[in-house]
């Protein structure tokens, strides 16, 4: 398997994590992003891959969520 198909097989198991993860919090987007001081859109294009989150915006949503960093890199 090529590295890049690799790598977007990971990404793709993130933002379904990222995702799910909000829905098992029983949070909208727009709650996310009120909670986190940020637009729904930044949410939403974060959680459908529109553009990238970084670690330190990573970090932000595992706290929300109470979850360890790892968990949305497994």
């Amino acid at each position: 398997m090529k590295f890049s198909e690799v790598y977007q097989t990971r990404y793709t198991h993130f933002l379904e994590r990222l995702r799910q993860t909000r829905l098992d919090a029983n949070l909208s987007q727009e709650e996310v992003a009120q909670k986190l001081g940020i637009s729904q859109s930044i949410v939403s294009r974060s959680e459908n891959g529109d553009r990238r989150v970084d670690v330190i915006e990573l970090l932000t949503f595992a706290e929300l969520y109470r979850k360890p960093l790892e968990f949305f890199t497994d």
